[in-house]
């Protein structure tokens, strides 16, 4: 059963949350990020971007440390503030016609450990030592990690109550998204949402699998330094932002080729008549809008392809995603893309004017055939999770994509 703990947040003083909290660094391009480092001396972003003011290079270890300083500064500054008792906080975004509302709470790395909480996919270990380590040095955590759970009323009736008080902030951001936060901490009502949680047979990682298995390589690494270990320190959890499960979207990743493997676009075709019903749509714009049909772009023109089932066997959950079907019966047999995470003859996208882009790219010369998804849903990535199996690389693009520090989980106190 999935355990959640209050925590006291680190959070951004009320007259300056929506200039503190940030999207994530990756999803700024160089110019955005000069902008916000130049105007906004009160971002995020220069906690973790610390270098900006340093005119040298510096090692990992020591640019960890200056984020620490960087924090510390904020912290004495009172640009950021640690509340005074255990909470958890729901958290809001509405975005167009899309709104979730979760709960941010610390996650079990036991329960990480035990498969209570679920993962879909592979994380590099390069990966998880790095972010481990700097874990360990910087001393918080900023960003949850998005997991879902199946629909509880029980759940949804305190969250619904809860969010009729008044909000600790609310903002909206220049990309239109509203972010409200409320802060509970009353005894009972922690109570309640911690013993429904405990009946909760599973929790799903959604979004953050490299920042669960590096908290959990935290946990397993701070234990054997601490001859007094209890399980109730701050490294031996994950912080986590909880939603149901129907309140996530799910869009498809499009993949793009550079070459077909030697191959004319005709000899192409043939092959794929062994797997695929083939249609060609000319240069009218086909998307698919059914599991196992995909769409191709190919030489100026747009191709249906249905998977012949008779010749193709769905022998668990992994064989039946459509970013299997198509590695299994295109990209490895016929193109040789063996790697799909390091395989530079492939590109993916996502986005609502992806299949557009992915033309103009073809048209260039760029990529020689590109494919369109049809995006997977929320029980097929549980079926691959509850099996124990991990996804292709770049299976699904999840939202809500959620701001880093409106909440900050401090690992630097002896008990959470």
């Amino acid at each position: 059963m999935a355990v959640i703990k209050p925590f006291k947040a680190i959070r951004p003083a009320k007259d300056k949350v929506s200039f503190v909290a940030s999207r994530s660094y990756d999803e700024y391009s160089k110019k955005e990020l000069d902008c916000v480092l130049d105007y906004n001396p009160f971002s995020f972003l220069h906690i973790i971007n610390p270098g900006n003011s340093i005119n040298r290079k510096v090692s990992v270890k020591e640019r960890f440390k200056l984020i620490h300083n960087r924090y510390l500064d904020f912290l004495k500054n009172q640009i950021l503030i640690k509340d005074n008792e255990n909470s958890l906080y729901i958290y809001k975004i509405e975005k167009d016609n899309f709104n979730c509302c979760g709960i941010i709470c610390a996650t079990s790395t036991e329960d990480y450990r035990n498969s209570v909480i679920k993962k879909h996919e592979n994380t590099l270990e390069k990966r998880e030592k790095l972010f481990a380590n700097y874990l360990q040095l910087v001393k918080f955590k900023a960003e949850p990690v998005l997991m879902i759970y199946p629909d509880t009323n029980e759940i949804s009736v305190i969250v619904n109550t809860e969010i009729k008080n008044h909000p600790q902030c609310h903002f909206t951001t220049p990309d239109n998204i509203t972010h409200t936060l409320w802060k509970i901490s009353e005894e009972n009502t922690l109570k309640q949402l911690q013993n429904e949680f405990g009946k909760v047979n599973s929790l799903y990682i959604a979004d953050g699998h490299h920042r669960s298995a590096s908290s959990n390589l935290l946990s397993l690494m701070s234990q054997k330094k601490n001859p007094g270990h209890t399980g109730k320190e701050p490294y031996n959890f994950i912080m986590s932002y909880l939603i149901p499960q129907s309140e996530i979207r799910i869009f498809e990743f499009n993949r793009m080729v550079r070459d077909l493997n030697g191959l004319t676009a005709k000899e192409f075709l043939i092959k794929l008549d062994k797997f695929y019903t083939i249609k060609n749509h000319g240069d009218h714009l086909y998307k698919p809008d059914e599991k196992h049909h995909f769409s191709m772009y190919l030489n100026g023109s747009f191709y249906s392809l249905s998977l012949r089932k008779n010749v193709y066997k769905f022998t668990d959950a992994l064989s039946k995603l459509d970013t299997q079907i198509l590695y299994k019966t295109i990209l490895e047999p016929i193109l040789q893309i063996k790697n799909l995470r390091n395989d530079k003859r492939i590109q993916y996208g996502h986005g609502k004017r992806n299949v557009l882009k992915m033309k103009n790219e073809i048209d260039k010369e760029k990529f020689a055939v590109g494919f369109g998804l049809v995006p997977l849903d929320v029980e097929e990535i549980k079926a691959i999770a509850d099996a124990g199996l991990v996804m292709p690389p770049k299976s699904t693009y999840i939202e809500p994509k959620l701001r880093s520090a409106l909440a900050i989980f401090d690992l630097s106190t002896s008990e959470s």
